[in-house]
């Protein structure tokens, strides 16, 4: 009977249409489960992967794997024919939050992140009450190597204050372009967990419409991939791309700054290095094929981001600093942001307010005992990890 099924069957499922999630065990004893992954998904169109190196047969009855969560992981949940990231995104619960701030602890106890913001009055204060109440607000600011600070402020904003930030990101994250063929669970699932949307001027008008906050990063990819002694650039695109949408809804725009990179690791070999190297750069135009250019009509050093991986290495963590600065609204300027050159002055002022709120923290964590590792973890020894770390005061 299972050979009868079996002829039937596998004909057929070069016409399966419907996405298909397969969910593989590592160390399954009765099937060969990880060689079968491999033969479905080599005849399945809409197939992905993931795989549990660590689980067995029974994987859906093991506590630490969540149905519900690994189908909004990998944006199979969807109301229609195709997924809509705005339309079909189902906020975490309260159980999911918990499980995320608990798998960044590692991530958040190396590097103790500090939290700073400035209320409409511009006084600065620790933690994150200077945030407005509600949005639509849009958080501007620097990206970090790797998007090594995006996870861990997302996850504090919900937990201080019950704000969900949706994110801006980059196509291929947000795809299927990186997939493995056995994949585990990686940060980019996190991310669509927590709503982040791929970037297009339309994602970025329904979040707005729908008074969301929204984390935009002008800079993206080039000061992602940033080079060497780039650590606290910005890499803004010269026209005002944010401005005009930001007005037309008037939304609040917050500019913040993040520094601390400088003290976690060191970029030793930048693209300018790598590119040297034979074939190189032959291999990452292979490897990037098909990848979406999202800013193809994008001039100067912003257009100027080929995908690559610097090489970099870690130092004993220092710690990361956030400050999110003053508030910046666009009631009733909605005619005024209209003009190109009003538009563009605007930009440059929340272009320069980032800037300032890296320079405050720059100067800032310098007062600060507790900036590297292990001041830290003596003071955590001694309080047994008990006690939140002080930091400098604003």
């Amino acid at each position: 009977m299972l050979q009868s099924a079996e002829l039937y069957t596998n004909p057929r499922l070069h016409a399966v249409k419907h996405n298909v999630l397969l969910m593989v065990s590592g160390k399954d004893k009765f099937l060969p489960s990880r060689e079968e992954a491999l033969r479905l998904k080599s005849v399945l169109k809409n197939c992905k992967i993931r795989y549990f190196k660590e689980s067995g047969h029974t994987l859906l009855l093991e506590e630490d794997i969540f149905l519900s969560t690994i189908i909004k992981s990998v944006s199979f949940y969807r109301h229609s024919r195709a997924h809509d990231f705005v339309s079909d995104f189902v906020p975490p619960t309260r159980e999911e939050w918990e499980r995320s701030y608990k798998e960044l602890g590692i991530l958040r106890w190396l590097t103790s992140p500090v939290m700073f913001s400035t209320n409409q009055h511009g006084k600065i204060v620790k933690g994150l009450s200077g945030l407005p109440e509600e949005g639509p607000v849009l958080l501007v600011g620097i990206h970090l190597f790797m998007g090594l600070d995006t996870s861990v402020f997302v996850s504090e904003l919900f937990k201080q204050r019950n704000i969900l930030v949706r994110g801006i990101a980059h196509p291929v994250v947000m795809g299927d372009l990186l997939e493995e063929g056995l994949q585990q669970p990686h940060p980019f699932d996190l991310l669509r967990l927590h709503g982040a949307v791929p970037v297009s001027g339309k994602n970025l008008l329904r979040l707005l419409s729908s008074n969301s906050f929204i984390l935009l990063y002008p800079g993206g990819g080039r000061e992602a991939a940033h080079r060497k002694g780039e650590q606290h650039k910005l890499f803004w695109p010269e026209k005002a791309e944010f401005v005009r949408m930001a007005a037309r809804f008037e939304a609040t725009i917050i500019p913040f700054g993040i520094v601390g990179e400088d003290d976690i690791l060191e970029v030793v070999l930048d693209y300018n290095d790598l590119k040297k190297i034979p074939f190189y750069t032959e291999y990452m135009e292979h490897l990037t094929k098909g990848f979406p250019n999202v800013r193809g009509e994008a001039s100067g050093e912003v257009a100027n981001q080929p995908m690559h991986m610097p090489i970099v290495v870690p130092k004993p963590p220092g710690r990361l600093y956030f400050l999110f600065g003053k508030p910046i609204p666009t009631i009733g300027r909605k005619d005024e942001l209209q003009d190109k050159c009003n538009a563009h002055n605007f930009y440059l002022q929340v272009k320069g307010e980032v800037e300032a709120t890296m320079t405050y923290l720059l100067q800032k964590r310098e007062e600060d005992p507790y900036r590297h590792f292990l001041p830290r973890f003596l003071y955590e020894a001694a309080t047994r990890f008990t006690h939140q770390m002080p930091t400098f005061d604003p």
